[in-house]
């Protein structure tokens, strides 16, 4: 069912039922007011007669009863009329009351029925006389319906005249709906621009909005699959060259010359393994997927994993310095984001660092963030350089590493809201690595 037939049913049926009710409260109080005028009727018409009767003073003197044109006491056609003595011997009636007579024991309205037809009447007393006037039912009815009948034609062309313009109406209103619709049918599969529909209702600004921003999510993804692709063509490319350069040579030699192409082989696939690693795991931090597997550490606990899993174990040259005032809170990020961005950056202090100089880890709090500051005693870096740092694949000078270890710490901290600071001296570079404690 589309939505333009569904917003039409289900308005239009609480439409028709407000329609409905304030119909009937309007036909049933016309009902009673019409039977009120119809009472009326009678109370005027007896009240008419009992002045008649009292300009004949020789009525109350007739026996047998006297029959009355309707013209001589000029009722109204249809009605009956009927006088009579105190006693119940009639006096006069009109051609219309049945010949059984009218009851008129009891002054006042009463419903009765004679010969199987149903009377409504009404009796007056005026001094030794009671007049009754009645009407029949079935006319009485009959008059109700005709002017019910002629009130309700109105009010149900009305009906359907405002369900012909609800209709009418929400397809208007529905029409930005089409435009979008229209606007996503008219774009190619590879068109990942915003949508530009004017003007537009402020109830659908959010769904273009949304809309928007899911196109902006669809193009990072696929410029983020495209430049993995580009990464990986480009750097994987030198360390297979070079791999199969080194297995050439070493087919071709034999002795020692063999054996260092092996060896360099061998580096170069540890390389190639490395580089598809930090690939891969870039590109995990910077997609979708979760990292959060429920598990709690406090900054302590982050750092000597890091530790651990520094340099491919071989973290003997760390120096661990944890404060006095170290909370036991636990970090506010998935614990494997934040072991990888602080073993990156011991990895990187290590390959600048000489082989005879330890890399120090600080570890202190400030408010509600703990600070992880890594220290090498590698060269100094200029202040144009620092800027490049977390781009992918940028090496300063010699550096044997893949160029993208500070690049993963940088899609971590905006992942994460975390905070990353270099600070280059000419002893060596300070980084402030600050990840949020939960609260």
């Amino acid at each position: 069912m589309s939505l333009r037939l569904r917003l039409t049913f289900k308005l239009g049926a609480v439409f028709v039922l407000i329609w409905v009710l304030a119909a009937a409260w309007m036909l049933n109080d016309l009902r009673n007011q019409m039977m009120f005028s119809l009472d009326q009727r009678l109370v005027a018409s007896a009240r008419m007669v009992a002045g008649l009767t009292e300009q004949m003073p020789g009525l109350a003197s007739v026996s047998g009863g006297t029959h009355l044109r309707t013209e001589q006491v000029n009722v109204p056609g249809g009605m009956a009329c009927q006088v009579s003595s105190l006693r119940g011997e009639i006096l006069a009636r009109s051609h219309t009351t049945p010949d059984e007579g009218l009851e008129s024991r009891k002054s006042g309205f009463r419903d009765q029925i004679i010969d199987g037809v149903g009377w409504r009447s009404f009796t007056l007393s005026r001094g030794d006389l009671l007049i009754t006037t009645a009407d029949r039912q079935v006319e009485r009815e009959a008059l109700n319906l005709s002017i019910l009948l002629a009130a309700s034609v109105p009010v149900g062309v009305a009906l359907l005249g405002c369900l012909c313009l609800l209709w009418l109406g929400i397809g208007q209103s529905l029409l930005p709906l089409n435009r979008m619709r229209d606007a996503l049918m008219r774009r190619s599969a590879d068109s990942l621009e915003p949508l530009q529909i004017h003007p537009l209702p402020s109830e659908l600004k959010p769904l273009l909005d949304t809309q928007n921003q899911l196109l902006q999510r669809i193009a990072k993804t696929i410029e983020r699959e495209r430049r993995l692709t580009g990464d990986a063509a480009h750097e994987l490319r030198s360390p297979l060259t070079a791999i199969k350069t080194h297995l050439q040579v070493a087919r071709m030699t034999d002795g020692a010359a063999r054996d260092q192409s092996l060896a360099h082989a061998e580096e170069g696939a540890d390389r190639l393994h490395r580089t598809l690693e930090q690939l891969l795991l870039l590109a995990r931090v910077e997609g979708s997927l979760s990292f959060d597997d429920g598990l709690q550490s406090s900054a302590e606990q982050v750092a000597r994993l890091a530790i651990q899993d520094a340099n491919a174990g071989d973290n003997r040259r760390i120096d661990l310095v944890l404060s006095a005032n170290l909370t036991e809170t636990p970090v506010e990020m998935p614990v494997a984001l934040a072991v990888a961005a602080l073993r990156n950056l011991l990895d990187n202090a290590l390959r600048h660092t000489p082989g005879d100089t330890r890399v120090e880890l600080n570890v202190f709090t400030t408010a509600d963030t703990v600070v992880f500051r890594v220290r090498d005693h590698g060269q100094q870096i200029s202040s144009e350089d620092l800027q490049y740092l977390t781009q992918r694949f940028w090496r300063n000078g010699s550096s044997e590493g893949c160029g993208l270890g500070l690049a993963i710490v940088q899609a971590i901290v905006q992942r994460c809201s975390c905070s990353l600071k270099f600070d280059s001296q000419p002893d060596g570079l300070r980084v402030d690595l600050g990840m949020p404690l939960r609260r």
